[in-house]
């Protein structure tokens, strides 16, 4: 089962012009560059063609990523104001033993219009206060294995 996201309207627009770009004018030019390099002779020692040729593979992995993301997003509408934290809210905590708050959106990291930090809730905090409200207290595993806490302080549904 493949995760919903959630992204503004104008990081839905960024990715797919990407897409389109890349489905198209940029399949193109490449397969004209492995064309270009494939007539300079022998391909076993032609850099340039295993070069385009790898630049390809990494093209249309970028083409399947945007393809399942932009397939199954939530675009534009944030989450109701139910005060559970998921996509499309913003969610402040306060980290174990800090004074100060930090608030972030919890959303594709792809989405780079907010202007606000941005947390996949796939990530291990954004997956941590996933599902929580305001008041709680949450502990995580951080990558290099160490434990984190945080209270949520709130959540609010984004708003541009």
């Amino acid at each position: 089962m493949t995760q919903q996201t959630w992204l503004t309207q104008e990081a839905y627009d960024r990715l797919r012009s990407e897409l389109d770009y890349l489905t198209t004018t940029g399949r193109t030019e490449l397969a004209n560059k492995i064309e270009a390099a494939r007539e300079e002779g022998d391909l076993k020692e032609n850099g340039g063609y295993h070069a385009a040729k790898e630049e390809q593979g990494k093209q249309e992995a970028r083409i399947r990523q945007l393809a399942d993301l932009l397939r199954d997003a939530k675009v534009g509408e944030a989450a109701a104001s139910t005060g559970v934290a998921g996509p499309g809210t913003v969610v402040e905590v306060r980290f174990q033993g800090e004074r100060e708050t930090e608030k972030f959106l919890i959303g594709s990291r792809e989405d780079h219009s907010a202007p606000i930090d941005v947390f996949s809730p796939a990530s291990p905090l954004g997956g941590a206060v996933t599902g929580r409200k305001a008041g709680e207290k949450v502990t995580y595993t951080l990558p290099n294995g160490r434990n984190a806490s945080v209270e949520i302080v709130s959540v609010a549904p984004y708003v541009l």
